[in-house]
């Protein structure tokens, strides 16, 4: 009888090689770290640099040396308070007109404006394709002297309830606080636009639906529906808005005049040209812990932290 060979059992299959735990719980950190270095080399020291700055006392011929003169704090806000209430005051009135003239626009983009949505957004995003100082000399001949803007003003009689107002001086819109106002404006528009369409664009249009299944009227819409689920995009919007034209300075030195010079013009101004270091980084550590404070204050109050 012949005899069947038993066949041979399967090969098990080669054991494969786990990775390393220990290799792997240090991924993340490694990627961080061109970021944290990045951040440490051009944020870090300088901010150490400019606190120690701060607090020196000298001069350019002389050399400056840390003597920890912590009342140069108590000069540069006792000395310059009127610059910063100003560029809290023109900040906070550009970021509230950014807001009035961005939010429609953010909600048409987002759910009106169809096929046309992408041309719309070029349209937003073209002022960048330009330098912030071109965009800002535009506004000398937009607002110049006798041009059409303040010819349709004054047939208007607009301009006589500003000047009443403080706003402007006489017929002239330039070198006031007007002009500061309108070119901070212009300049960060896009900065409220942008994250308010991003958070429009994230509701559910279910949600608009079923506000008017249950008999809601539109405005009742907005008011209970749309505008609470996009105040992500309304406080980074203001925070986008406000942060950078407090501290701006291009547009006051361009569009104002010494009476509307904001807390920027005098930062430069010391750095620059007197040559006043200490106190042009007691100023710029004052407006930096002066906004931060604010920004705080205000995320608190507004009720979110998911921002855009």
């Amino acid at each position: 009888m012949a005899t069947v060979a038993p066949e041979a059992p399967p090969l098990a299959p080669a054991p494969t090689r786990k990775p390393s735990r220990r290799r792997g719980r240090w991924t993340p950190y490694w990627l961080l770290l061109p970021g944290l270095l990045w951040l440490f080399v051009f944020f870090a020291l300088p901010m150490v640099y400019q606190a120690s700055t701060s607090v020196q006392t000298g001069s350019l011929e002389e050399g400056y040396k840390v003597t920890w003169h912590f009342a140069t704090y108590w000069d540069a806000l006792s000395g310059y308070w009127p610059q910063f209430l100003r560029s809290v005051l023109y900040a906070g009135a550009a970021t509230i007109l950014c807001l009035v003239l961005g939010y429609p626009l953010a909600y048409l983009i987002a759910f009106r404006a169809g096929r046309w949505r992408n041309l719309i957004m070029i349209l937003v995003i073209a002022p960048f394709f330009t330098s912030f100082l071109i965009r800002t000399l535009a506004w000398k001949t937009i607002l110049a002297d006798g041009g059409p803007v303040v010819g349709a003003l004054n047939s208007l009689h607009v301009l006589d309830v500003t000047s009443w107002l403080g706003i402007t001086a006489g017929d002239r819109v330039l070198a006031t606080p007007l002009a500061v106002v309108c070119g901070l404006t212009y300049n960060f528009l896009p900065f409220m636009i942008l994250p308010l369409y991003t958070s429009l664009e994230r509701i559910d249009g279910r949600l608009h639906e079923a506000a008017g299944d249950l008999y809601a009227r539109p405005f009742t819409t907005f008011r209970k529906v749309t505008f609470p689920l996009s105040m992500p995009g309304v406080v980074s919007g203001t925070l986008l808005t406000f942060i950078p034209a407090s501290g701006d300075y291009v547009n006051a030195d361009l569009l104002g005049s010494t009476d509307t010079r904001m807390i920027g013009n005098v930062i430069q101004t010391q750095f620059l040209r007197i040559l006043d270091y200490p106190t042009a980084a007691a100023l710029s550590f004052i407006l930096m812990a002066a906004i931060l404070v604010m920004v705080t204050l205000y995320i608190r109050k507004s009720g979110t932290e998911d921002l855009v």
